[in-house]
């Protein structure tokens, strides 16, 4: 897998955050939670990365690459899982 986790933004309350985090979990990927409810620079990056939208889970990878609202098909494909 990968050294550093990936970068997952998101909310509590968010169904496709709950999704996505069960998704890494479940498949043993490191990643970090930032919870933009509570972390204003956190809620003006996905601002700022979407448009202005706030659009959760804003997902942020080592290689730069940002995924927004990903299926697990999208996540597993991208992160080379069968």
């Amino acid at each position: 897998m990968q050294d550093k986790p990936i970068l997952v933004y998101g909310a509590d309350w968010c169904g496709d955050c709950i999704r996505a985090r069960k998704f890494l979990v479940e498949h043993q990927v490191p990643f970090e939670w930032i919870d933009i409810e509570s972390n204003q620079i956190a809620e003006n990056f996905v601002i700022q990365t979407n448009q202005g939208m706030r659009s959760i889970p804003t997902i942020l990878f080592q290689d730069g690459s940002i995924l927004v609202e990903p299926s697990n098909a999208t996540l597993a494909y991208k992160l080379g899982i069968a």
